[in-house]
């Protein structure tokens, strides 16, 4: 697996931790968007995206995130501490969405992403500059509809399992 294209966005006060936003391709066909590149004691470091934690409410059951003290449905009240705890005994108010499974990678992820993003910080220096975060990816032009790149999709080949073509 290799890590074919990283795009950064930078943030425009960078007195506060989070530098920047970051999406990664993996072998020129898979994209993870909203990584975050912050400021650590140690220096910069990579944290994957993930989402807020939830719980029911006991009284009408709709989800609200953890830190809520009253239902966002009903209004009913919430117990205090109903987030759950890490291996260190840290509140646990987020999870990864996606993520590393091993060390190795992770590192691979790391490494790559702050190499980009110190070299989008000097790109960010030169007069004209603009991020390419939010440019589209795929080979799509501006013209053509959602409809029409669906009507070029060629299916894959050599499927195993359920999802082969018969």
């Amino acid at each position: 697996m290799e890590i074919s294209e990283v795009r950064i966005k930078l943030m425009e006060d960078s007195d506060d931790r989070l530098q920047a936003f970051c999406s990664i391709t993996f072998d020129n066909c898979f994209v993870v968007r909203d990584l975050k590149i912050i400021e650590g004691t140690n220096g910069a470091f990579v944290a994957m995206p993930s989402r807020k934690l939830t719980s029911h409410c006991p009284n009408c059951g709709s989800k609200n995130h953890l830190r809520a003290s009253f239902c966002n449905h009903c209004g009913e009240r919430l117990a205090e501490d109903r987030a759950g705890r890490d291996a260190e005994g840290r509140t646990k108010l987020y999870a990864d969405i996606a993520h590393p499974i091993n060390s190795a990678c992770r590192e691979m992820i790391q490494q790559r992403v702050i190499a980009e993003f110190e070299s989008e910080l000097i790109r960010a220096r030169e007069p004209g500059y603009v991020s390419r975060y939010d440019e589209d990816y795929g080979d799509a032009g501006p013209e053509e509809t959602s409809n029409e790149r669906l009507m070029k999709t060629q299916p894959a080949q050599d499927l195993q399992g359920p999802h082969r073509l018969v």
